[in-house]
Protein backbone atom coordinates (compact mmCIF):
# COMPACT_ATOMS: atom_id res chain seq x y z
CA UNK A 1 0.00 0.00 0.00
CA UNK A 2 2.61 2.54 0.75
CA UNK A 3 4.63 1.57 -2.16
CA UNK A 4 1.75 2.79 -4.21
CA UNK A 5 0.95 5.90 -2.74
CA UNK A 6 4.85 6.67 -2.61
CA UNK A 7 4.72 6.30 -6.97
CA UNK A 8 1.60 8.41 -7.33
CA UNK A 9 3.58 11.29 -5.23
CA UNK A 10 6.35 10.71 -7.37
CA UNK A 11 4.50 10.55 -10.75
CA UNK A 12 3.07 14.02 -9.61
CA UNK A 13 6.23 15.98 -8.58
CA UNK A 14 7.02 14.77 -11.58
CA UNK A 15 4.77 16.54 -13.79
CA UNK A 16 4.85 19.90 -12.07
CA UNK A 17 8.30 20.08 -12.88
CA UNK A 18 8.56 23.39 -14.85
CA UNK A 19 10.85 21.87 -18.40
CA UNK A 20 14.38 23.73 -19.43
CA UNK A 21 14.12 25.92 -22.28
CA UNK A 22 17.13 25.58 -24.36
CA UNK A 23 18.67 28.91 -25.46
CA UNK A 24 19.54 28.69 -29.03
CA UNK A 25 23.06 29.16 -28.82
CA UNK A 26 24.20 31.91 -31.65
CA UNK A 27 27.72 32.12 -33.16
CA UNK A 28 30.06 33.82 -32.02
CA UNK A 29 31.56 35.22 -35.25
CA UNK A 30 28.22 36.23 -36.95
CA UNK A 31 27.52 37.98 -33.79
CA UNK A 32 30.60 40.04 -33.85
CA UNK A 33 32.03 40.46 -37.28
CA UNK A 34 35.63 41.67 -36.43
CA UNK A 35 36.26 38.49 -34.92
CA UNK A 36 38.57 36.51 -37.77
CA UNK A 37 39.25 32.82 -37.10
CA UNK A 38 43.12 32.55 -37.81
CA UNK A 39 45.81 29.67 -37.43
CA UNK A 40 47.82 31.90 -35.91
CA UNK A 41 44.89 32.55 -32.81
CA UNK A 42 45.70 29.52 -30.28
CA UNK A 43 43.77 31.29 -27.32
CA UNK A 44 40.70 31.33 -29.75
CA UNK A 45 41.38 27.64 -31.01
CA UNK A 46 41.88 26.58 -27.89
CA UNK A 47 38.53 26.91 -27.15
CA UNK A 48 36.93 24.96 -30.11
CA UNK A 49 39.67 21.94 -29.21
CA UNK A 50 38.97 19.41 -25.89
CA UNK A 51 41.84 19.00 -23.93
CA UNK A 52 42.54 15.34 -25.87
CA UNK A 53 43.06 17.39 -28.92
CA UNK A 54 39.56 16.95 -30.53
CA UNK A 55 37.61 19.53 -32.71
CA UNK A 56 34.54 20.52 -30.75
CA UNK A 57 31.37 19.66 -32.73
CA UNK A 58 29.03 22.71 -33.74
CA UNK A 59 25.92 21.54 -31.76
CA UNK A 60 28.08 22.21 -29.01
CA UNK A 61 29.81 25.41 -29.29
CA UNK A 62 27.16 26.95 -30.96
CA UNK A 63 29.08 28.39 -34.45
CA UNK A 64 27.27 28.26 -37.93
CA UNK A 65 28.26 25.77 -40.22
CA UNK A 66 30.37 27.90 -42.41
CA UNK A 67 32.20 29.39 -39.15
CA UNK A 68 32.66 25.38 -38.34
CA UNK A 69 34.18 24.94 -41.19
CA UNK A 70 37.08 27.92 -41.05
CA UNK A 71 37.24 26.10 -37.30
CA UNK A 72 38.28 22.52 -38.40
CA UNK A 73 40.72 24.31 -41.47
CA UNK A 74 42.40 26.45 -39.01
CA UNK A 75 42.99 23.97 -36.00
CA UNK A 76 44.30 21.54 -39.15
CA UNK A 77 46.52 23.61 -39.99
CA UNK A 78 47.78 24.99 -36.53
CA UNK A 79 48.43 21.62 -35.99
CA UNK A 80 51.07 21.24 -39.25
CA UNK A 81 52.43 23.99 -38.47
CA UNK A 82 53.02 22.68 -34.34
CA UNK A 83 51.39 25.51 -32.92
CA UNK A 84 48.54 23.20 -31.84
CA UNK A 85 49.09 19.69 -30.64
CA UNK A 86 48.13 17.02 -31.93
CA UNK A 87 47.09 14.77 -29.35
CA UNK A 88 46.50 16.34 -25.63
CA UNK A 89 49.18 16.55 -22.95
Amino acid sequence: MAEIVNKEVSEERATRRPKKVARKKVCMFCADKSKVIDYKDVNTLKRFVTEKGKIVPRRQTGTCAMHQREITTAVKRARNMAILPFKGE
